[in-house]
């Protein structure tokens, strides 16, 4: 006799409890959802954006997707992006993840998932730094653009999967924002020099890992002899560079079709061009071997994210609280379950 499952609601203490101070743990998680992805075992929908005429600037996306293999799982993320809440000191973002059963499509949890969009953005973008610097040598003078949550969570995963810098730039257009990362990056303990950066350009040219963290919603960097360096650059706010930059460069993006699209930086030099061939892979190409980064230009990871990534975190949340005896399971959830009464 086919069950329902019992609903759990899962709060974001629960989550960064489970997620914290497991960042390798994280990142072979998802390099198996760009494996099994990139091999066709999940089903990955373009995102769905609620936009409002009189908040511009503000959207809320949805992001369905199933995941295969043996983290086989379906769901949706529900994640607002309000960039005029950075002027009052919330963050820009705010999430629920749902997971439903594969079995009987039933909703089975809902994750508090701001952490797990952070955490899975920020894993993404260690694990690229990881396999692309492959072939060049090792960044050791990272920059950040941006100073929110999302550089913060990316900064934890890099130096949680053994990352070391002799010196960190920061860049924000906010002073009060880039004194309060340079406070978190002295509480960490982060070794080597630390510098706020009052000019951009000083950043992009003494960092050999760059790190756009934004909320940037279009291009601002557009000269391309800034990059006459070859860095390495992790593009995760995905509009701060203008088309130019992107087709002086190697670029390597999560998923093509998900990328190119809602005016990001590669949309715009597809636009620009008329094609994709300045794309040269996913992810997945370099993690399979399929795609070489080149050692001699620089080279952009421009992820959209992906709503499997967020599935496999969520799943894996819920996993370890189920294991652990500490799900906060809501009795009588649901309710007519007779079909005739």
């Amino acid at each position: 006799m086919t069950t329902i499952p019992s609903f759990a609601l899962v709060t974001g203490a629960q989550v960064q409890e489970i997620l914290t101070g497991r960042e390798p743990e994280i990142g072979e998680l998802v390099e198996q959802v760009y494996r099994l992805h990139g091999a066709g075992d999940s089903v990955n929908p373009p995102s769905y954006f609620l936009r409002f005429p009189d908040r511009p600037s503000a959207r809320i996306i949805a992001l369905p997707a199933s995941l295969g293999g043996p983290l086989r799982v379906d769901g949706i993320k529900w994640v607002s992006s309000f960039p005029e809440n950075t002027a009052s000191g919330l963050p820009r973002a705010s999430a629920v993840l749902i997971l439903n059963d594969p079995a009987t499509g039933y909703p089975y949890a809902c994750l508090e998932s701001s952490v797990i969009s952070a955490t899975r953005t920020a894993s993404s973008a260690a694990l690229a730094a990881d396999r692309l610097s492959c072939t060049r040598t090792r960044p050791t003078r990272v920059g950040f653009v941006g100073t929110g949550l999302i550089a913060r969570y990316i900064h934890t995963h890099l130096t949680g999967t053994g990352w070391e810098f002799e010196e960190t730039g920061v860049f924000d257009l906010s002073p009060d924002s880039a004194a309060g990362f340079r406070g978190y990056l002295e509480r960490t303990g982060a070794q080597g020099r630390l510098t706020v950066h009052h000019d951009l350009e000083a950043l992009v040219r003494s960092s050999d890992l760059l790190v756009f963290a934004t909320v940037a919603g279009k291009p601002h960097v557009h000269d391309v002899s800034w990059f006459d360096h070859h860095p390495l650059v992790l593009h995760v706010s995905l509009r701060d560079l203008a088309p130019e930059i992107l087709l002086a460069s190697a670029n390597v993006v999560d998923d093509v079709d998900h990328c190119l699209k809602a005016e990001t930086s590669p949309h715009l030099a597809e636009q620009l061009t008329g094609g994709r061939d300045f794309i040269d892979g996913t992810l997945d190409d370099v993690l399979t071997g399929r795609v070489t980064v080149p050692k001699d230009r620089t080279v952009v990871f421009s992820p959209f994210g992906l709503g499997v990534l967020d599935l496999a975190v969520g799943r894996h949340v819920h996993d370890e609280l189920a294991r652990r005896g500490e799900l906060h399971v809501v009795d009588g959830f649901f309710h007519e379950l007779r079909r005739y009464g």
